[in-house]
């Protein structure tokens, strides 16, 4: 599994020039002279903020930061959501951060296993940093194949980054801190251990890579079966009401369930083209030339996820296809 992870990243070094890199802000975009990710929380609901990244694929020029992070400022302390691609990240979100409250930060959560949620916890020693005991497993194993790449693709923000796992091992709860009520749930499909946050009093919901708003999603570690039904669950929960705004962790914040709806239609369609060429006897060299649809085309990170897709997930369906 470390393998095959580190060589999906690893594609990237051939496929980044291909993504289009865009910002909330075209005129902030990192600055690499300065090493400044210019960092910019936004106000999203009371006391929470997103400080959004790049809709791209890992690029020297957002300096590998792709990923929204976030916090809630409760009123007795701050939650703190993904740490970012890098030490600097890291250092850098703790003092934007500190500049929009003064109230302590409390706690640190990685929601899953990737680099992007966990490189910047260096920045946060002092505070509890915490995810789902099987993504701080994942990070322990695959975090040096993770280093080596970022450090190839953005290694002039990277210095002195080192992968850092989580520290504690959370169990899915609901607790009070200060004025929010939070839920810690696991769900899985994206990763074996796919950690949700729910803000109940602001009906917030932190939806992690799950979720991915006019960005291919990512697979290395993903199965489609149980990240379809994770799908199904957040749908769900969006019709009760129990949240009103989705965060997911690439792409824009949803104000209803496109995000859930677009990830669900890339899943449906790329696994029905595996299932159709494997049946066809299609070979790999010829699928990675495949065209996608109009929907997906302007999408964020094409063709990089595909390619890297394909090449995860195409031999499973083959060998399913010759057992037939």
């Amino acid at each position: 599994m470390k393998a095959l992870s580190t060589a999906l990243l690893a594609l990237a070094c051939t496929c980044t020039a291909l993504a289009q890199a865009t910002h909330p802000d075209p005129g902030l975009r990192p600055d690499k002279a300065t090493r400044d990710y210019r960092l910019q929380p936004r106000q999203i609901a009371a006391g929470t903020w997103v400080i959004e990244g790049a809709v791209a694929d890992f690029l020297p020029t957002n300096g590998c930061n792709i990923i929204n992070t976030a916090f809630i400022a409760t009123g007795e302390g701050v939650v703190v959501i993904n740490t970012g691609p890098s030490r600097l990240y890291g250092e850098q979100q703790r003092r934007a951060i500190a500049a929009v409250t003064p109230q302590p930060v409390r706690m640190v959560l990685n929601l899953n296993l990737h680099p992007d949620y966990f490189f910047g916890n260096q920045a946060w020693a002092d505070v509890p940093t915490q995810a789902l005991a099987g993504s701080i497993a994942g990070m322990r194993v695959e975090g040096a194949g993770y280093a080596d790449n970022l450090y190839r693709l953005c290694g002039d923000w990277m210095p002195g980054t080192e992968p850092t796992p989580a520290r504690e091992a959370l169990e899915p709860r609901a607790f009070t801190m200060g004025t929010h009520r939070l839920e810690l749930r696991r769900l899985q499909g994206h990763t074996q251990d796919d950690l949700v946050l729910l803000d109940t009093t602001t009906g917030v919901l932190f939806a992690g890579g799950l979720v991915f708003t006019e960005r291919v999603p990512t697979t290395p570690h993903a199965q489609p079966e149980p990240w379809l039904q994770s799908l199904a669950d957040l749908e769900r929960w969006h019709q009760q009401g129990q949240f009103r705004l989705l965060v997911p962790s690439h792409g824009p914040v949803d104000k209803g369930v496109q995000g859930i709806a677009q990830t669900r239609d890339w899943l449906q369609w790329l696994t029905a083209l595996l299932q159709d060429s494997a049946r066809r006897g299609v070979d790999l060299s010829e699928l990675l030339r495949a065209p996608v649809p109009g929907r997906f085309a302007g999408w964020a990170a094409q063709p990089a996820e595909l390619q890297r897709s394909l090449v995860q997930w195409y031999p499973a369906y083959e060998r399913r296809a010759l057992k037939q």
